[in-house]
């Protein structure tokens, strides 16, 4: 390895960056100099090299309309990012890496040699496309080119430093687009589905190391003290999670939120100085999938939901199935006590499967009950 590139490599792993990479075609050295330095645990999540047909289909949820294209690597890089949303440690800045190429191979192409190298962030969007003069350069000497400036791709991704030392010449000197996304537009991808989440980091903890996410979702409409102080004695219990408040934009029986209304919530969390994820997944079920190990905080009432087949189309079977695999995952719940039906209710006073049992938490009603509700607020304040 050429000392620049350890020295590049050292830089990305040191930022505190973490990354899926999907990449076919070309590129593949890269993946030996990031995964050979010290460090490449922290910073690689998960490498996939989708080269069939089918591969790339599955990954892509469709055929791409051509494989080697700037279309193709920046839907790579988005199901990349995606896949980093839900993989990243707590707190974490996340990327998605997509690489697409037709380089020289055992028989001469009638095509140009190119390849496209995408990165995908919360708020940006930058693809490269370099086209390679044919009869250059061998199909390795190919590999290793595309393989700086995946790397230098990278670096840019992680906000590190670095100037590639490659021999291409002037023609095949890459065409470059950069897409800026505000914060609307960010939401907004969200509640089209396009992206999973985006998180606000307002906590003063994030210079912490956690191994997990302690996550209490709601409507917040509006935030107040029982909230607080519940995720505080659920952070209590488990010391190691980084705590999170939740919106989900889309509603299962509701229209999705305006992004003037979910940043009206969000401001709440700014000024109380808490974290917040919006997502858009309605379902605890597909939360607990989105946010894999994680422990969510819940109240008895929504405990009682959550194993009622009524919500999984009567079919007691398939509540199991859907909550065991929430379970392999490591999801667990801590749950409050709460009112239902004007009587209150802890954990202990609900029916709860055994199979399932060890995935429920009780925090003890010594250690928080309040009453108050968000709704009850509303309705004190009025229309």
């Amino acid at each position: 390895m050429e000392s620049w590139v350890r020295a590049v490599v050292e830089a990305i792993h040191s930022s505190r960056a973490q990354a899926v990479i999907y990449l076919a075609g070309g590129a593949s050295q890269a993946l030996g100099w990031l995964l050979s330095v010290p460090g490449a645990s922290g910073t690689v999540l998960e490498v996939v090299v989708p080269y069939s047909m089918a591969s790339m289909a599955q990954l892509l949820g469709k055929m791409p309309l051509q494989f080697t294209s700037k279309q193709a690597a920046e839907d790579m890089a988005l199901a990349a990012f995606n896949r980093a949303l839900k993989l990243s440690g707590p707190g974490l800045q996340v990327m998605g890496v997509g690489f697409t190429g037709s380089l020289a191979s055992s028989r001469p192409k009638h095509g140009e040699h190119r390849f496209y190298v995408s990165t995908r962030t919360q708020n940006c969007l930058r693809t490269s496309h370099v086209t390679l003069s044919k009869g250059l350069r061998s199909r390795e000497e190919e590999d290793k080119v595309s393989s700086y400036f995946l790397l230098k791709a990278i670096a840019d991704g992680c906000k590190v430093p670095a100037t590639i030392q490659s021999d291409v010449q002037e023609p095949e000197l890459p065409k470059e687009s950069v897409e800026q996304f505000d914060e609307d537009q960010e939401l907004q991808q969200v509640i089209d589905g396009q992206v999973w989440m985006k998180v606000y980091h307002f906590s003063d903890s994030m210079d912490k190391n956690f191994n997990r996410k302690i996550i209490l979702p709601g409507s917040f409409n509006p935030l107040h003290d029982g909230h607080l102080r519940l995720l505080e004695v659920a952070s209590s219990m488990c010391d190691d999670g980084l705590p999170c408040f939740e919106i989900s934009a889309i509603n299962a029986d509701k229209p999705p939120l305006s992004i003037a209304e979910i940043k009206r919530r969000v401001e709440q969390f700014r000024k109380v100085g808490k974290n917040v994820i919006i997502s858009n997944q309605p379902y605890f079920y597909k939360k607990a999938e989105l946010f894999p190990g994680s422990a969510f905080v819940i109240g008895a009432d929504t405990a009682a939901r959550l194993v009622n087949p009524k919500y999984y189309g009567g079919d007691y079977n398939r509540m199991l199935e859907i909550l065991l695999e929430c379970k392999n995952t490591g999801t667990t719940f801590l749950v409050g006590g709460r009112n239902i039906e004007g009587v209150f209710k802890v954990l202990e006073d609900l029916d709860i499967p055994v199979e399932l049992r060890e995935m429920f938490i009780s925090i003890p009603e010594e250690k928080f009950r309040m009453d108050i509700s968000s709704t009850d607020i509303r309705k004190k304040q009025g229309p």
